[in-house]
Parts: structure tokens; sequence; C-alpha cells
């Protein structure tokens, strides 16, 4: 008696797909209604930006998106012009365009608390996108004036992985109570990878027997960050 054999799968090739997906009017339909959405979405992120841009280009700084600052007028003249336009805003994307003008050296000090502000008042359940750039730009900005105001967000867990740029802020400030905090944080998977990496940067050899407990965490990168803050701290 012979075995019924199973017939065999055709393969279909990424060319035929495509070209099956090409002839597909609902395929293409939705295609359609994506795009139909992102122009949609460019057009309206266009408008809300213009009065700043309006404004930048009355002060001398011609751009069509605030992210060309950085390149074409790396001044801190442009800065209270963002500061000021940046609360008014409210779509995501065009807040997020601003932020990132912001994450730069010459944003120092007067943009720090007002995106400390922006990051709290983020919400952490939609636009992770938006709150992480603005925690982003604060680890650029961040320094032991706002030692404080970085504790109470990067410990505070609704905000979630947006935390982690201000999580690695702290290894660059002088607070003997950064250390403490960064420890405290070992137990966050949402930034346990960046307090290893300020650890690493504080060389805070007070946090090796913390560090040993994560040689064989659960996550590469966690264990990669272990293996390297405890080489270079077991050298200090």
């Amino acid at each position: 008696m012979t075995t019924p054999q199973r017939p065999k799968k055709t393969r279909v090739t990424a060319g035929e797909l495509m070209d099956r997906l090409d002839k597909d009017p609902a395929y293409q339909a939705r295609v359609q209604e994506i795009e139909k959405k992102r122009l949609a979405e460019v057009a309206a992120n266009r408008k809300e930006l213009v009065p700043l841009l309006t404004e930048l280009a009355a002060a001398g700084f011609v751009v069509s998106h605030p992210q060309e600052l950085v390149k074409e007028f790396p001044q801190k003249e442009v800065v209270p012009i963002l500061l000021k336009w940046l609360p008014r805003l409210i779509r995501p994307n065009t807040k997020e365009s601003v932020v990132r003008a912001l994450s730069v050296p010459w944003a120092k000090p007067i943009a720090t608390i007002p995106l400390i502000n922006e990051f709290r008042n983020a919400p952490s359940s939609e636009n992770t996108g938006l709150k992480w750039a603005v925690g982003n730009a604060l680890e650029v900005l961040a320094n032991d004036d706002v030692f404080d105001d970085i504790v109470e967000l990067v410990t505070n867990r609704q905000h979630g992985i947006a935390r982690q740029m201000p999580v690695m802020a702290l290894g660059k400030m002088k607070n003997p109570r950064a250390a403490d905090i960064l420890i405290g944080l070992l137990d966050d998977d949402d930034v346990v990878a960046h307090a290893l990496a300020a650890l690493k940067k504080l060389k805070a050899k007070q946090a090796i027997p913390y560090i040993e407990k994560l040689i064989n965490h659960p996550r590469a990168l966690v264990r990669k960050e272990a293996n390297l803050a405890l080489k270079k701290l077991n050298k200090c």
C-alpha cells in the first residue's frame, strides 16, 4: 500500500507576489487610502508650522522646516522663537520637529525647563516618539541645575521607555546621588541598559555587586551593557 503524497507547495517569488498585489483592487484601494491619509497629515503639519516659520523668516532665519535650523543657523538666537511656539503647537509631528531643533548645546540653559515641562505633559500611552524625542533633548541639555527634576522624571515609571535618555543624562552629572538613583533603576526593564551605561560613565564602583547580578540577564543588550560596565569599573 503506497502512502499518498502531499501536493508540493508552490513557492511564490517576491516578483510574483507584487504582480498579484498590483492587480488586486482591494489592496490597491487600501494603498491609495493610506497615501491619502499620509498626504493629509503632511499638509496639516505644514499648515501648523506656517506661523513659526514666518516669525523665523522675519528674524532672518529662512527655513522650510525647523530641523533645518540645526545645520543652517546654529545660533542661540533661534531658541526663544522655538520655545515661544513649542507649547502652542498641537500636532505631535510638528512639536517633535521643534524639539529636535532644540536638541543642541546652544539651546542651554533656557530650553531645559520648558522641555522638562513638555516631557511631563506629553502622554506616555500615545505619541511615544514625541516624548522620547523630548527625553533625548534633555540628555543633551540637562546638567546638575535640574538634577532633581531629572530624578523625578526617571523614577516615574509611568513615563515608560521615554525615560531612557534622561537616565543617560544622570551619567553626566556630578551630584553624588546620581549613582544611587541609577542603581535603583537596574530592576526597571524599560531603562536598565541605559542605567548600566550611565553607571559606567560615572565610574561608580559601588554599583559592581548590583551589576554582577545582570550578567545572565535574558536580554542580550542588558548582558552586553553589564559586561562592558564591569570591565570598565573593575579597571577604575
